[in-house]
């Protein structure tokens, strides 16, 4: 398989697996008696730990980060708002509502970075800046009401906690730049989730929680740790080695559109044809991001 190929593929394979574990997760929160943090704590420790393994068997240097005091706090500043802030917000919003309009309501993440970097350098945003602004407010708006202005379909707790995770994924992009510059990618993921993991484990007491599941449901936990946490994480990085981010970036839609196909099919969940316009309207930020961001590097 040439590398470009499999750059695509690790792309795609890699926020399939994310939208899939939202769903996973979901049907857990529905059938058992499983705690949101429990799972959260979980996934994060174990997926971290397994990253830590993988980037020590292939020898890079995961301990580096904290062989400085300053990049060590740094590391754990991020742990704790990109990290636990990406990763608790989003299994909220699946909790409170459903995995697709999570995954939908996060994706508005680059809207965010967009407001941001436009005040913290107080310049007036492009041309395309601004239609991503407008097309991703007006996608927000059709998905939480379905076309309906007097209602929500969602309960008040899902859509903050899926605006949260928008946030969430915001400094979960912007904050770690500098460190996995400096250390890799693996060392920075994998030791963000241990740590964001074990502080909400503590924090929690998630060991007074755990949860009586059967073997199917001890399996669904163990596809969201291995498949939809730490094998999309590395995956996804790995892509980065053979194509583009900005074509990874692109391909992460597929994370949304993933968990809203899965929920339908699976769980039931239900779209009227504005919502669907709505989930379509959000999505297609990333592919007016990845347009600009073509458009510059050709000069056009």
């Amino acid at each position: 398989m040439e590398k470009k190929t499999l750059g695509f593929v690790l792309a795609s394979v890699g926020p399939f697996f994310w939208g899939s574990s939202g769903t996973v997760a979901q049907h857990l929160f529905e059938t058992t008696n499983i705690e949101t943090l429990w799972l959260v704590s979980i996934r994060m420790v174990v997926a971290g730990a397994l990253l830590l393994i993988y980037g020590a068997l292939r020898g890079v240097p995961v301990g580096a980060v904290f062989r400085h005091a300053g990049s060590a706090a740094e590391l754990v500043a991020f742990s704790i708002l990109g990290m636990i802030g990406t990763q608790l917000t989003y299994f909220m919003a699946i909790s409170a509502g459903n995995a697709a309009t999570a995954a939908i309501l996060q994706s508005l993440s680059p809207v965010l970075i967009i407001i941001f970097l436009a005040l913290r350098t107080w310049s007036v945003p492009s041309k395309i800046n601004v239609i991503s602004v407008v097309v991703a407010l007006l996608g927000t708006v059709l998905t939480i009401t379905q076309g309906d202005l007097h209602s929500l379909v969602l309960p008040i707790s899902a859509v903050v906690w899926g605006l949260l995770a928008a946030v969430g994924a915001a400094i979960y992009t912007l904050m770690p730049t500098r460190q996995i510059k400096t250390f890799g990618a693996t060392p920075i993921v994998g030791w963000s989730m241990l740590i964001g993991g074990a502080i909400v484990f503590v924090a929690s007491r998630a060991w007074q929680h755990w949860p009586q599941l059967d073997i199917v449901g001890w399996g669904e936990v163990g596809f969201v740790v291995v498949f939809g946490t730490m094998l999309a994480y590395l995956f996804f990085l790995q892509s980065l080695e053979y194509i583009l981010p900005t074509t990874a970036s692109v391909l992460g839609t597929i994370e949304p559109l993933s968990a809203t196909v899965l929920s339908v099919i699976f769980l039931g969940v239900s779209f009227k044809p504005l919502g669907i316009i709505g989930a379509a309207l959000i999505v297609s930020v990333t592919l007016l991001q990845f347009m600009a961001a073509r458009a510059a590097r050709f000069g056009e």
